[in-house]
This record gives structure tokens, sequence and C-alpha cells, in this order.
């Protein structure tokens, strides 16, 4: 077996794109979208026609923000013939900072879902792990959505979300690698200390140990060396050019990661702790506004891909660095 054939007989594989042809090449459980990745997939020959519909979406006098969810949940009701798992959809970055709009938001895509025939419990709603999301994903709980809490940076933000009963979570890998790199200007690091990969294996670790119920999902991966270092992890995502790397590698696949027998649960972070802990580390902290930042520029971008110079002022205003 390759790689990739080993690393499935241990952790649940999920894309990390919305293109269908390597969907359909790699055959992952579950795939994820964000902002970027809907970005990129709209310009993909398989999406022309939904993306002509959107601009016609457009020219009705639909509002932007209105198009880019249709658009947003019609790839994604694609997404969802192809793998036989969950699709990651996620809720307008601005609303980040907003617990109650991001759970209208939420609401709104699934209702759009449920209209082109897709149930919720095939979809994850992604949020951005601020606290306000966190509290949003805990009452979308209530409606039975399920929520994918992603920009996971620290073990505070990890267990917050534990806490708060999310579904799934996404510590991100390689942005936290990244950091340390320009921080530090270490060149690389061996993967053993490579600190995205240290991260991870913080909180799987920890989460095991205490019993949490929330399912890890290692993400963000800059090479097939980090993506094997977390062998054995609840779930990855990766992206089609390290599943291609890993499928061409026919060496032996080592497991990293097992889960151990549960404790008992620490007492729940307040949101004192959590804002506390992303102040003191500065790492968790500006990666988490700079991917919600990143997010809304891509989002922005589509916006401009399917009305140029129909987007509005407002919508050009740069995420507000609030809340965490």
């Amino acid at each position: 077996m390759n790689k990739l054939e080993q690393l499935k007989q241990m952790t649940v594989i999920v894309a990390d794109t919305g293109d269908i042809e390597a969907i359909k090449k790699y055959q992952p459980q579950d795939c994820t979208t964000n902002p970027s990745l809907i970005l990129k997939a709209s310009q993909l020959e398989g999406y022309k026609a939904l993306v002509d519909e959107a601009r016609s979406w457009v020219k009705s006098g639909e509002s932007l923000d209105d198009v880019i969810d249709k658009l947003t949940v019609s790839i994604g009701t694609e997404l969802t013939k192809i793998v036989p798992g969950y699709v990651s959809t996620e809720v307008d970055a601005r609303l980040s900072f907003d617990k109650d709009a991001a759970v209208a938001r939420a609401r709104h895509l699934i209702k759009l879902y449920e209209q082109n025939g897709v149930g919720r419990e095939r979809i994850l709603i992604k949020l951005a792990s601020t606290w306000e999301g966190i509290q949003a994903a805990e009452t979308l709980k209530q409606d039975g959505i399920r929520c994918n809490m992603t920009l996971i940076f620290g073990l505070e933000q990890a267990v917050a979300c534990a806490q708060a009963g999310a579904y799934l979570i996404s510590p991100f890998v390689g942005r936290i690698t990244d950091w340390y790199k320009k921080s530090t200007g270490t060149k690389d690091y061996p993967v053993d200390q490579d600190p995205g990969v240290q991260s991870v294996r913080q909180i799987y670790k920890h989460f095991k140990a205490h019993g949490y119920d929330t399912i890890i999902m290692g993400a963000s991966f800059r090479s097939a060396a980090q993506v094997e270092a977390l062998a054995g992890c609840d779930r990855l995502t990766v992206s089609p050019q390290l599943l291609g790397e890993l499928a061409a590698d026919d060496g032996k696949l080592e497991r990293q990661l097992s889960p151990g027998q549960g404790g008992q649960q620490e007492d729940k972070v307040s949101e004192a702790e959590y804002r506390w802990s992303l102040a003191e580390d500065a790492m968790a902290g500006e990666k988490l506004n700079e991917g919600i930042r990143l997010f809304h520029q891509d989002t922005q971008k589509l916006k401009d891909l399917l009305a140029g110079e129909q987007t509005s002022s407002a919508d050009k205003q740069p995420v507000a660095n609030t809340g965490a």
C-alpha cells in the first residue's frame, strides 16, 4: 500500500479542496471548503454554469452577500454528491465577532442546503473560533446543526470549543509553523520539533486524556511530512497536491497518535481565560485575526469576480480587530 492508503486505515481523510476531479481521484470521506477554496473552485471549468447563474442573480438585483451564500451552497451541494460524509461550509468571516448574526447566517445556509435537497446531517457549518463563534456553535448544536470550528491556534481555544459541544475543530498546522519561522528566523524544523505538529499533538493528547468527544482535524499543511507526523489523528484535511505526494510514496507509514483512556473533564474555560490566552500567546492571537482577515479578503475577491465595481465600499472595509 502507498502512504495515502496506509493513512486511510488510521485516520479519516478529508479533501481540503472544492475541486471535483481531485475529490473523485483521491476518494476522501469528507471535504472542506472556505472562502479561499470557494474562490479557487469558482474559477474551475466544472463550476462555470454555477458561476454564470450567480452572475445572473447579481444582475437581477440580489445582494452580493445572498449571492455568495447561494453560490457556496450550490458548490457544496455538488460536493455532497461525490463524498459520502460531510461538506464543511463557512459563515461569512465578517460575522466572527457577532454571535447572533453568525447563528442567523448558519441557519440560513442550512435552509439553502435543505432547499437543494441536502439535509443538515451532511453539512458542517464552519465558524472562526472567536469567543462569539464558540458561543454560536453551542447555540447551533441545540438546532441539530454540527459545527467545524476553524482557525484553531492554541489549546485554550480548542478546549473552549470542545466544552461548548462543537462537533469538530480544525487546528492549523502550517500557519502556526509559518509564524514561528518568521518570528524566529528558523528556515526549517525537524518534523517532530515543528511547532504546528507539536500543537496538534498536544491538543490530541489533551482531548483523549480528558474524554472530550470533539473530533480533531489537523488542517493547513505545508508538507507531506507534517501530515505523516499526525498519522492517527481523528481526521486530517489535506490538499490534492499533498494527497498526490502521499499516494506516490510506497514507504511505510508509522502511526503517531493513538487514543487513550478518557479521564475527568476540566473546569470550563471562562471568557476571560479564553481572551487572556490569545493576548498572552502572540502567535495564536495574531494568526486568528489574520485568518479572519484573509478569509474576508477572498470573499471580497469572489464578489469582485461576480460583480466587479458593483461591490459596495462598505463591503471593502477590513474586518475590525475587535473581540479577540
